[in-house]
């Protein structure tokens, strides 16, 4: 991830780590979920030698708000960021939830990395990027 290639995950955190007001659009009560990047390898490796050719989700089904999530950043990151919001463009999802049910029975994989672990790193890793 890039500080500035438009995802939530390193906006965030390169605003707080600013601490620059973290910019909600909406009232922030959309959901997303967050899966870390060494449970996505694994989940895609188990798909790839499996012998399984229908659709299998990969992700973390531990949902949240993009107000929690952004409140999240703040404490980890020891912030001082304020929480802005603008509006909610059109085409924003309301609610992004993998169903890893299928991940689960066929791959026996599912997501390991909480959301404070992947945290950590990631904000260790923007830390270092200066």
């Amino acid at each position: 991830m890039r500080k500035n290639d438009g995802r939530v995950v390193p906006a965030f955190i390169s605003q707080a780590l600013s601490n620059k007001p973290i910019t909600i659009f909406g009232d922030g009560k959309q959901t997303r979920s967050f899966c870390y990047y060494s449970d996505l390898i694994e989940g895609i490796y188990r798909l790839m030698m499996s012998d399984t050719s229908d659709p299998v989700n990969i992700g973390n089904p531990h949902e949240l708000t993009m107000l929690q999530f952004a409140q999240e950043i703040i404490a980890a990151t020891g912030s001082r960021s304020k929480i802005v919001h603008k509006p909610l463009p059109q085409d924003d999802p309301k609610q992004r939830r993998p169903d890893i049910t299928r991940a689960r029975k066929l791959l026996d994989w599912e997501p390991k990395v909480t959301l404070a672990e992947g945290l950590q790193s990631t904000i260790a890793y923007f830390r270092g990027q200066g």
